[in-house]
């Protein structure tokens, strides 16, 4: 599934949770008109969240109630320990290869996670969708919309 499907498809969850909202009269419109107004031009309600233009806000607060997000420094530590294993020698001293690595050069591993987490991304096993403020596993996402359009009337 590719990261448009994926978000076409939450997009569909996100206006099937929701409510057509009419900010002016504060009131529900599920026609997709506001009947006291006739306003069309209505925000989207989702019961207990609060209402807002758009579908971003919603797939959001969709996500983080449904799905943990991806540990990204967490995934790039166990890469780092797999490659070049836990410990390190330093003369007579074994010390723990992520902490000295970042101890030595937090610039350098930050540019290394980076890298390797947008590898990720590209290899289309992490999605993110606040430009990398957090990621989900795309395993993760797939599995949330099949569940959630399996229970589609």
């Amino acid at each position: 599934m590719t990261n448009q499907d994926i978000e076409k498809k939450l997009q569909k969850i996100a206006y099937q949770k929701t409510i057509p909202f009419c900010y002016q009269c504060y009131r529900e419109a599920p026609t997709g008109t506001c009947k006291t107004c006739m306003n069309d031009d209505l925000m989207r309600l989702l019961p207990g969240s609060g209402c807002e233009y758009g579908h971003d806000w919603i797939v959001k607060e969709l996500l983080e109630e449904s799905l943990t997000p991806a540990d990204v420094s967490e995934i790039f530590e166990q890469m780092i320990e797999d490659c070049y294993g836990e410990t390190t020698n330093v003369g007579f001293l074994e010390l723990c290869t992520v902490s000295v690595m970042k101890d030595q050069d937090p610039i350098s591993w930050d540019m290394a996670k980076s890298e390797y987490i947008d590898g990720l991304e590209q290899d289309g096993e992490l999605i993110t969708f606040d430009n990398g403020s957090s990621y989900y596993w795309v395993s993760d996402i797939e599995d949330y919309l099949d569940e959630v359009l399996e229970e589609e009337p």
